[in-house]
């Protein structure tokens, strides 16, 4: 059966291969398409479009975008609906992928299945956006609370647990560092305000914290070349040495007794991988108001939001100095024992380590029904 997949940006498109492989293993013969970039490519996806570069932080940054990305969501709908994949997979990019999902049904009519994984608003509770995802597609959330919430308005949704939950081998805790030493991974997410803002705060982090340990090494994570690219003019100018660049967060944080993170999926994957974390955000001033209007919740990373208090020390906007970065993490590098102990509790408040094999074999459910059809 043939299988596209439509996603926005680094996080979605890791999903969206973890459950390409997942399907291949239901369905070997599986064909994937999609909307994507490295990854799906290496995978062996056939790339209708590549997503490089579309991600950005608020409606103002987005502005640019918009228009390459309509006639691009235009194409695609007519291109879905002349190829008929036996199953459409929208990953997460809610605004692009919703609109996608309404131009599918109310213009072209489709009939075809629509499952969106990640459906959009998981933490805002937004009723009239919860009937719109149900009425163009067949939401399968990540996210007990997100399932609770669409059955308390009986709409239709599936919960197998979060695909990551059981794709990462949590490491044995190590001992705290050596006062004086000690290595962290860098990791500032993969979209470009996000290097703009968080790659000089990391650099100036490690600076300070190098006055109180030395002997520290830093690895950066990067997402992708652009990535490394701009990281490793950063790192040039701001002639900080003991300083390695690798591609990836398992190639970051294998060898790091913690890690510095962007807020996103990287925060979830850090802890399932069992490294202890301080987690950081810093976007453009004038879009503060802004996303304070759409979120007003306690917490913006996945282990506390799952959670539902604080494991991973959250530094956010004027937070971020590299003053309170650096004492944040030496605290964290002198006892990590706080977060290796609640790992196993968010392990399992994301649901069944088999959530996304669950997921994979109701995705082939549905593209076998829609052949049916």
């Amino acid at each position: 059966m043939r299988y596209f997949f439509s996603s926005g940006e680094a996080s979605g498109e890791l999903s969206a291969v973890l459950l390409a492989d997942a399907i291949a293993n239901v369905d070997p013969d599986a064909q994937f398409e999609g909307i994507g970039a490295e990854r799906m490519r290496e995978r062996g996806f056939t790339l209708w479009r590549n997503n490089t570069g579309w991600a950005s932080m608020g409606p103002i940054a987005a502005l640019p975008r918009i228009p390459k990305l309509l006639n691009t969501m235009w194409q695609t709908a007519r291109h879905i609906t002349d190829d008929k994949p036996d199953l459409v997979v929208l990953v997460d990019f809610g605004v692009f992928n919703m609109r996608l999902a309404k131009e599918l049904r109310a213009k072209y009519d489709y009939q075809g299945p629509i499952m969106d994984l990640f459906p959009p608003a998981t933490w805002l509770d937004k009723e009239k956006v919860a009937r719109a995802v149900a009425s163009w597609t067949v939401p399968v959330t990540a996210f007990a609370h997100q399932y609770e919430f669409y059955k308390s308005h009986r709409l239709p949704i599936m919960f197998f647990g979060h695909p990551l939950a059981g794709q990462y081998v949590t490491r044995e805790a190590r001992p705290a560092p050596a006062k004086e030493g000690g290595t962290i991974a860098l990791l500032p997410g993969s979209r470009g305000t996000e290097l703009r803002y968080h790659v000089p705060a990391l650099i100036a982090a490690v600076k300070k914290l190098r006055e109180r340990r030395p002997l520290l090494n830093a690895i950066f994570g990067a997402a992708n070349d652009e990535s490394e690219r701009t990281i490793a003019r950063a790192v040039k100018s701001a002639k900080l040495g003991n300083v390695r660049i690798v591609r990836g967060i398992g190639e970051a944080v294998k060898d790091a007794d913690a890690a510095f993170v962007a807020s996103g999926t990287a925060v979830l994957e850090t802890t399932l991988l069992g490294v202890p974390a301080v987690a950081l955000y810093i976007i453009a001033p004038y879009l503060v108001r802004h996303a304070r209007k759409v979120y007003s919740g306690k917490y913006i990373t996945l282990p506390n939001l799952v959670l539902k208090r604080e494991l991973i020390p959250e530094l956010l906007q004027s937070d971020a100095t590299p003053e309170r970065l650096a004492d944040t993490m030496d605290k964290l590098l002198d006892d990590p024992s706080v977060q290796y102990r609640y790992i196993p509790e968010v392990r399992a408040a994301l649901g069944s380590p088999t959530a996304l094999d669950d997921c994979a074999r109701f995705a082939v459910a549905l593209a076998k029904a829609g052949q049916r059809t």
